[in-house]
């Protein structure tokens, strides 16, 4: 990867490793729209997986896939490319519900867990998934409408100040001091 680019070099490398488990292999990667999740060592990446020539991609905030963020993400989300990235609309929480049931599933499945073998973890695995499901799991209720909520301004509570201007309330603040 050469330069290093902090975050994104690191999520890079996390997808690197990943493709390199099946390098032949079609992936999807579903991500939220975090500016890693489309940085240039991720391009780089993709296309020297794909075997498209560096050349061809551009320069970083001046021209070709590089130049901005929506080139580079409308690259990385194409959908002829064998590995691909899809993008979660904004204001969506499915990955957060993602990551809510993978860490209901370390806590209650991988933790401390005994596994005599890779089957034996799989079935674990796909047994709690079904109990999950049967028991536990519940619709979600999406409220979100994709339009800005309503601009009806919330009041704000009264300062001590504001509340003194009113004699009856002072008085009461006095009085309660006077008592402590």
């Amino acid at each position: 990867m050469g330069r290093s680019y902090g975050d994104n070099a690191d999520f890079a490398q996390h997808i690197e490793q990943t493709i390199a488990t099946d390098p032949q292999a079609g992936w999807v990667f579903v991500v939220d729209n975090l500016n890693t999740h489309c940085g240039e060592p991720l391009v780089r990446l993709v296309a020297e997986q794909l075997g498209i020539d560096q050349a061809t991609l551009g320069i970083a905030r001046k021209a070709g896939v590089m130049s901005t963020m929506e080139t580079r993400r409308a690259f990385l989300s194409d959908p002829t490319h064998r590995i691909r990235f899809v993008y979660l609309p904004k204001h969506s929480s499915w990955l957060n519900q993602i990551e809510i049931i993978f860490g209901i599933i370390n806590r209650r499945v991988m933790r401390r867990g005994s596994f005599t073998s890779k089957l034996d973890l799989i079935e674990k695995l796909e047994r709690f998934i079904r109990y999950f499901n049967e028991t536990i799991a519940k619709p979600m209720n999406w409220t979100y409408t994709g339009r800005p909520t309503r601009n009806t301004p919330t009041p704000r509570p009264r300062t001590w100040r504001q509340l003194r201007t009113t004699e009856k309330i002072w008085k009461q603040l006095a009085l309660v001091g006077m008592n402590l």
